[in-house]
Protein backbone atom coordinates (compact mmCIF):
# COMPACT_ATOMS: atom_id res chain seq x y z
CA UNK A 1 0.00 0.00 0.00
CA UNK A 2 1.39 3.90 -0.61
CA UNK A 3 2.29 5.06 2.48
CA UNK A 4 0.04 8.11 2.41
CA UNK A 5 -2.36 5.60 2.81
CA UNK A 6 -1.29 3.84 5.47
CA UNK A 7 -0.86 6.91 7.41
CA UNK A 8 -4.37 8.20 6.34
CA UNK A 9 -5.39 4.69 7.81
CA UNK A 10 -3.38 5.16 10.86
CA UNK A 11 -4.21 8.49 11.74
CA UNK A 12 -8.39 7.66 11.52
CA UNK A 13 -7.68 5.01 14.10
CA UNK A 14 -6.95 7.74 16.02
CA UNK A 15 -3.32 7.17 16.74
CA UNK A 16 -0.47 9.70 16.25
CA UNK A 17 2.27 9.78 13.71
CA UNK A 18 5.47 8.33 14.35
CA UNK A 19 8.97 9.40 13.74
CA UNK A 20 10.73 7.67 10.34
CA UNK A 21 13.24 6.24 13.13
CA UNK A 22 11.31 4.69 16.04
CA UNK A 23 10.39 0.78 15.40
CA UNK A 24 6.86 0.97 16.01
CA UNK A 25 5.51 -1.47 14.05
CA UNK A 26 4.85 -4.89 13.83
CA UNK A 27 3.99 -8.02 11.92
CA UNK A 28 0.16 -7.19 13.27
CA UNK A 29 0.16 -4.09 12.09
CA UNK A 30 0.81 -5.48 8.37
CA UNK A 31 -1.42 -8.09 8.95
CA UNK A 32 -3.95 -5.39 9.66
CA UNK A 33 -3.78 -3.78 6.32
CA UNK A 34 -3.99 -6.80 4.25
CA UNK A 35 -6.82 -7.72 6.11
CA UNK A 36 -8.27 -4.48 5.29
CA UNK A 37 -6.99 -5.34 1.67
CA UNK A 38 -9.37 -8.31 1.45
CA UNK A 39 -12.09 -6.35 3.09
CA UNK A 40 -12.29 -3.98 -0.15
CA UNK A 41 -11.52 -6.67 -2.69
CA UNK A 42 -14.53 -9.00 -1.59
CA UNK A 43 -16.47 -5.93 -2.26
CA UNK A 44 -17.80 -5.60 1.98
CA UNK A 45 -15.57 -2.18 2.30
CA UNK A 46 -16.25 0.27 -0.14
CA UNK A 47 -12.42 1.57 -1.13
CA UNK A 48 -13.52 5.23 -0.53
CA UNK A 49 -15.15 4.07 3.10
CA UNK A 50 -12.08 2.78 4.38
CA UNK A 51 -11.11 5.55 6.16
CA UNK A 52 -14.37 6.49 7.54
CA UNK A 53 -14.95 2.68 8.87
CA UNK A 54 -11.31 3.10 10.63
CA UNK A 55 -12.33 6.02 12.24
CA UNK A 56 -15.73 4.13 14.01
CA UNK A 57 -13.80 1.58 14.98
CA UNK A 58 -10.98 3.76 16.36
CA UNK A 59 -13.35 6.09 18.28
CA UNK A 60 -15.34 3.08 19.95
CA UNK A 61 -12.53 0.77 21.00
CA UNK A 62 -10.24 3.69 22.33
CA UNK A 63 -12.91 4.45 24.88
CA UNK A 64 -12.70 0.88 25.45
CA UNK A 65 -9.33 0.98 26.21
CA UNK A 66 -9.16 4.07 28.01
CA UNK A 67 -11.41 2.50 30.70
CA UNK A 68 -9.40 -0.82 30.62
CA UNK A 69 -6.21 1.29 31.15
CA UNK A 70 -7.34 3.02 34.22
CA UNK A 71 -8.11 -0.84 35.64
CA UNK A 72 -4.68 -1.62 35.33
CA UNK A 73 -3.62 1.85 36.84
CA UNK A 74 -5.53 0.65 39.67
CA UNK A 75 -4.13 -2.19 40.28
CA UNK A 76 -0.89 -1.06 39.51
CA UNK A 77 -1.86 1.51 42.84
CA UNK A 78 -3.08 -1.19 44.77
CA UNK A 79 0.10 -3.47 44.24
CA UNK A 80 2.35 -0.24 44.78
CA UNK A 81 0.62 1.38 48.14
CA UNK A 82 -1.02 -1.79 50.26
CA UNK A 83 0.55 -2.95 53.31
CA UNK A 84 0.87 -6.24 51.49
CA UNK A 85 2.83 -4.19 48.86
CA UNK A 86 5.58 -6.21 46.96
CA UNK A 87 8.67 -4.83 45.46
CA UNK A 88 8.55 -6.43 42.27
CA UNK A 89 5.49 -4.42 41.50
CA UNK A 90 6.50 -4.31 37.49
CA UNK A 91 6.74 -8.38 37.15
CA UNK A 92 3.38 -8.74 38.95
CA UNK A 93 1.23 -6.11 36.29
CA UNK A 94 3.01 -7.78 33.56
CA UNK A 95 1.63 -11.20 34.22
CA UNK A 96 -1.59 -10.06 35.45
CA UNK A 97 -1.60 -8.14 32.13
CA UNK A 98 -1.04 -11.24 30.26
CA UNK A 99 -3.53 -13.08 31.75
CA UNK A 100 -6.74 -10.39 31.66
CA UNK A 101 -5.82 -9.20 28.04
CA UNK A 102 -6.63 -12.36 26.54
CA UNK A 103 -10.06 -12.50 28.65
CA UNK A 104 -10.80 -9.11 27.77
CA UNK A 105 -10.20 -9.85 24.45
CA UNK A 106 -12.31 -12.85 23.99
CA UNK A 107 -15.52 -11.17 25.86
CA UNK A 108 -14.74 -8.45 23.31
CA UNK A 109 -15.38 -10.52 20.72
CA UNK A 110 -18.35 -12.34 22.44
CA UNK A 111 -20.51 -8.75 22.70
CA UNK A 112 -19.69 -7.73 19.31
CA UNK A 113 -20.91 -10.80 17.88
CA UNK A 114 -24.05 -11.02 20.18
CA UNK A 115 -24.80 -6.88 18.73
CA UNK A 116 -24.26 -8.32 15.29
CA UNK A 117 -26.55 -11.30 16.12
CA UNK A 118 -29.35 -8.49 17.33
CA UNK A 119 -28.89 -6.59 14.36
CA UNK A 120 -28.97 -9.39 11.66
CA UNK A 121 -33.04 -9.22 11.07
CA UNK A 122 -32.47 -5.59 9.67
CA UNK A 123 -31.05 -7.39 6.36
CA UNK A 124 -33.94 -9.52 5.65
CA UNK A 125 -36.64 -6.60 6.51
CA UNK A 126 -35.53 -3.74 4.68
CA UNK A 127 -36.45 -3.05 1.58
CA UNK A 128 -33.14 -3.36 -1.12
CA UNK A 129 -31.26 -0.20 -0.57
CA UNK A 130 -33.03 1.49 2.53
CA UNK A 131 -31.23 -0.55 4.84
CA UNK A 132 -29.63 2.41 6.20
CA UNK A 133 -32.99 4.63 6.33
CA UNK A 134 -35.44 3.46 9.29
CA UNK A 135 -38.40 4.63 10.66
CA UNK A 136 -36.88 5.24 14.17
CA UNK A 137 -37.80 7.22 17.66
CA UNK A 138 -34.63 9.15 18.52
CA UNK A 139 -34.34 10.50 21.84
CA UNK A 140 -32.15 12.57 24.14
CA UNK A 141 -31.78 12.57 27.63
CA UNK A 142 -30.25 15.15 29.58
CA UNK A 143 -29.10 16.36 33.07
CA UNK A 144 -30.25 19.75 33.63
CA UNK A 145 -28.04 21.92 35.84
CA UNK A 146 -24.78 19.75 35.08
CA UNK A 147 -22.44 22.56 34.29
CA UNK A 148 -22.75 24.48 37.21
CA UNK A 149 -22.86 21.17 39.71
CA UNK A 150 -19.81 19.64 38.21
CA UNK A 151 -17.87 22.29 39.41
CA UNK A 152 -18.58 22.32 42.94
CA UNK A 153 -17.86 18.32 42.79
CA UNK A 154 -14.64 16.57 43.14
CA UNK A 155 -13.39 14.02 40.65
CA UNK A 156 -14.19 10.93 41.97
CA UNK A 157 -17.76 12.13 43.26
CA UNK A 158 -18.13 13.39 39.60
CA UNK A 159 -17.05 10.28 38.23
CA UNK A 160 -19.20 8.45 40.08
CA UNK A 161 -21.89 10.41 39.19
CA UNK A 162 -21.50 9.95 35.28
CA UNK A 163 -21.52 6.38 36.11
CA UNK A 164 -24.18 6.40 37.71
CA UNK A 165 -26.27 8.47 34.92
CA UNK A 166 -25.04 6.38 32.30
CA UNK A 167 -25.74 2.96 34.17
CA UNK A 168 -29.24 3.88 34.40
CA UNK A 169 -29.34 5.17 31.13
CA UNK A 170 -27.73 1.90 29.91
CA UNK A 171 -30.12 -0.05 31.82
CA UNK A 172 -33.49 1.46 31.29
CA UNK A 173 -32.76 1.69 27.32
CA UNK A 174 -31.81 -1.96 27.05
CA UNK A 175 -34.52 -3.07 28.88
CA UNK A 176 -37.30 -1.36 25.97
CA UNK A 177 -35.76 -2.06 23.70
CA UNK A 178 -33.59 0.54 22.79
CA UNK A 179 -30.26 1.24 21.38
CA UNK A 180 -27.76 3.55 23.59
CA UNK A 181 -26.09 5.50 20.33
CA UNK A 182 -23.86 7.86 22.39
CA UNK A 183 -23.13 9.25 25.63
CA UNK A 184 -21.15 12.12 26.69
CA UNK A 185 -21.36 13.27 30.62
CA UNK A 186 -24.13 14.98 30.90
CA UNK A 187 -26.26 13.54 28.04
CA UNK A 188 -27.48 10.31 25.94
CA UNK A 189 -28.85 9.77 22.82
CA UNK A 190 -30.90 6.61 22.32
CA UNK A 191 -33.08 5.03 19.50
CA UNK A 192 -36.25 2.83 19.38
CA UNK A 193 -37.69 1.41 16.23
CA UNK A 194 -41.23 1.20 18.60
CA UNK A 195 -42.61 4.93 19.30
CA UNK A 196 -44.37 3.66 22.18
CA UNK A 197 -41.02 1.88 24.05
CA UNK A 198 -39.34 4.84 22.95
CA UNK A 199 -42.27 6.81 25.13
CA UNK A 200 -41.79 4.98 28.12
CA UNK A 201 -37.89 4.78 27.97
CA UNK A 202 -38.35 8.64 28.05
CA UNK A 203 -40.90 8.33 30.89
CA UNK A 204 -38.66 5.97 33.30
CA UNK A 205 -35.62 7.67 33.06
CA UNK A 206 -36.51 10.95 34.96
CA UNK A 207 -38.09 8.53 37.41
CA UNK A 208 -35.77 5.76 37.86
CA UNK A 209 -32.67 8.48 38.08
CA UNK A 210 -34.52 11.23 40.45
CA UNK A 211 -32.61 11.39 44.15
CA UNK A 212 -32.61 14.48 46.03
CA UNK A 213 -28.45 14.45 45.86
CA UNK A 214 -28.80 14.30 41.41
CA UNK A 215 -29.52 17.01 39.08
CA UNK A 216 -33.22 16.37 37.11
CA UNK A 217 -33.22 15.08 34.10
CA UNK A 218 -35.41 15.85 30.71
CA UNK A 219 -36.19 14.69 28.01
CA UNK A 220 -37.05 15.01 24.18
CA UNK A 221 -37.95 12.46 21.62
CA UNK A 222 -39.30 12.72 18.15
CA UNK A 223 -39.82 10.18 15.25
CA UNK A 224 -39.02 9.68 11.42
CA UNK A 225 -37.13 8.81 8.84
CA UNK A 226 -33.46 7.96 10.15
CA UNK A 227 -30.28 7.54 8.22
CA UNK A 228 -27.49 5.49 10.14
CA UNK A 229 -24.25 5.64 9.26
CA UNK A 230 -20.96 3.60 11.08
CA UNK A 231 -23.54 3.55 14.45
CA UNK A 232 -24.45 6.98 14.18
CA UNK A 233 -27.55 8.98 13.29
CA UNK A 234 -28.04 11.73 11.19
CA UNK A 235 -31.81 13.43 9.96
CA UNK A 236 -33.19 16.55 11.42
CA UNK A 237 -35.58 13.97 13.66
CA UNK A 238 -32.23 14.11 15.26
CA UNK A 239 -31.83 17.62 15.41
CA UNK A 240 -35.89 17.95 16.62
CA UNK A 241 -35.48 15.86 19.53
CA UNK A 242 -32.23 17.96 20.58
CA UNK A 243 -34.56 21.08 20.21
CA UNK A 244 -37.44 19.43 22.27
CA UNK A 245 -34.99 18.29 25.12
CA UNK A 246 -33.82 21.78 25.22
CA UNK A 247 -37.50 23.63 25.89
CA UNK A 248 -38.26 20.32 28.59
CA UNK A 249 -38.97 21.54 31.95
CA UNK A 250 -36.72 19.14 34.38
CA UNK A 251 -38.33 15.64 35.38
CA UNK A 252 -40.57 15.92 32.05
CA UNK A 253 -40.69 14.82 28.27
CA UNK A 254 -41.63 16.28 25.42
CA UNK A 255 -42.37 14.99 21.89
CA UNK A 256 -42.93 16.27 18.27
CA UNK A 257 -45.95 15.89 16.69
CA UNK A 258 -45.40 12.36 15.08
CA UNK A 259 -44.58 10.69 17.91
CA UNK A 260 -47.53 12.20 20.23
CA UNK A 261 -49.87 11.04 16.93
CA UNK A 262 -48.07 7.45 17.34
CA UNK A 263 -49.81 7.46 21.03
CA UNK A 264 -53.25 7.82 19.79
CA UNK A 265 -55.25 5.09 21.96
CA UNK A 266 -52.52 4.04 23.57
CA UNK A 267 -54.37 4.20 27.16
CA UNK A 268 -51.35 4.49 29.31
CA UNK A 269 -49.93 8.08 28.73
CA UNK A 270 -51.69 11.47 27.70
CA UNK A 271 -50.61 14.10 25.37
CA UNK A 272 -51.07 17.51 25.61
CA UNK A 273 -50.06 20.24 23.37
CA UNK A 274 -48.02 23.26 24.65
CA UNK A 275 -47.50 26.51 23.15
CA UNK A 276 -45.65 26.89 19.90
CA UNK A 277 -42.19 28.31 20.22
CA UNK A 278 -39.45 29.33 17.46
CA UNK A 279 -35.97 28.13 18.35
CA UNK A 280 -33.01 27.58 15.64
CA UNK A 281 -34.27 25.47 13.08
CA UNK A 282 -38.01 25.63 13.62
CA UNK A 283 -40.32 28.44 13.40
CA UNK A 284 -43.77 27.91 15.23
CA UNK A 285 -42.73 24.24 16.78
CA UNK A 286 -45.45 22.77 18.50
CA UNK A 287 -43.86 20.82 21.60
CA UNK A 288 -46.35 17.97 23.18
CA UNK A 289 -46.07 17.22 27.07
CA UNK A 290 -46.14 13.11 27.78
CA UNK A 291 -47.18 12.27 30.93
CA UNK A 292 -48.86 8.77 32.27
CA UNK A 293 -52.47 8.79 33.09
CA UNK A 294 -52.70 9.53 36.92
CA UNK A 295 -55.02 7.47 39.45
CA UNK A 296 -55.42 10.45 40.97
CA UNK A 297 -57.61 11.84 39.05
CA UNK A 298 -60.30 10.67 40.38
CA UNK A 299 -59.53 12.65 43.74
CA UNK A 300 -61.47 16.34 42.52
CA UNK A 301 -64.90 16.53 41.26
CA UNK A 302 -64.74 16.57 37.42
CA UNK A 303 -61.30 16.30 37.16
CA UNK A 304 -61.28 12.88 35.11
CA UNK A 305 -64.14 15.05 33.31
CA UNK A 306 -61.91 17.73 32.40
CA UNK A 307 -59.12 15.75 31.42
CA UNK A 308 -61.30 13.49 29.47
CA UNK A 309 -62.08 16.52 27.21
CA UNK A 310 -58.64 17.47 26.62
CA UNK A 311 -57.69 13.91 25.37
CA UNK A 312 -60.62 14.28 23.40
CA UNK A 313 -59.13 17.61 21.97
CA UNK A 314 -56.02 16.49 21.86
CA UNK A 315 -57.13 13.49 19.66
CA UNK A 316 -59.17 15.70 17.33
CA UNK A 317 -55.76 17.50 16.57
CA UNK A 318 -53.49 14.63 16.35
CA UNK A 319 -56.14 12.96 13.89
CA UNK A 320 -56.16 15.60 11.74
CA UNK A 321 -52.80 16.23 11.75
CA UNK A 322 -52.65 19.51 12.70
CA UNK A 323 -50.40 22.34 11.05
CA UNK A 324 -47.01 21.61 10.83
CA UNK A 325 -45.05 21.80 14.26
CA UNK A 326 -41.86 20.83 12.22
CA UNK A 327 -41.63 24.00 10.22
CA UNK A 328 -37.73 24.36 9.35
CA UNK A 329 -35.22 27.38 8.86
CA UNK A 330 -32.25 26.75 6.92
CA UNK A 331 -30.52 24.84 9.03
CA UNK A 332 -33.09 22.00 9.51
CA UNK A 333 -31.34 18.95 7.54
CA UNK A 334 -28.46 19.11 9.92
CA UNK A 335 -28.44 17.29 13.30
CA UNK A 336 -27.17 20.12 15.83
CA UNK A 337 -25.43 18.72 19.40
CA UNK A 338 -27.83 18.27 21.82
CA UNK A 339 -27.96 20.09 25.15
CA UNK A 340 -25.44 19.83 27.40
CA UNK A 341 -22.79 19.82 24.83
CA UNK A 342 -23.11 15.75 23.24
CA UNK A 343 -22.55 15.37 20.02
CA UNK A 344 -25.19 14.78 17.27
Amino acid sequence: MPAERTQRLWRALGFADVPEDDPAFTDADVTALARLSALIDSGFVAPGAEASIARAMGQSLSRLADWQTDMLAALVTAAAEGEDARPDVEADVVRSTELLLPLMSELQDYVWRRHLAANAGRLFLAAPGTVDRRELAVGFADLVGYTSRSRGMGGRELGAMVEDFEGTAADVIARHRGRVVKTVGDGVLFTCEEPVAAVEIALRLPEEWAAADRPPLRVGAAFGTVLTRLGDVYSPVVNLASRLTSLARPSTVLVDHELARQLRGVRDYRVRPLRRVSVRGYDHLQPWLVRRRGAEEGAAPGVAAFEALLDEIADDVLGDGGPGDDAPGDDAPGADPPPGGAPP
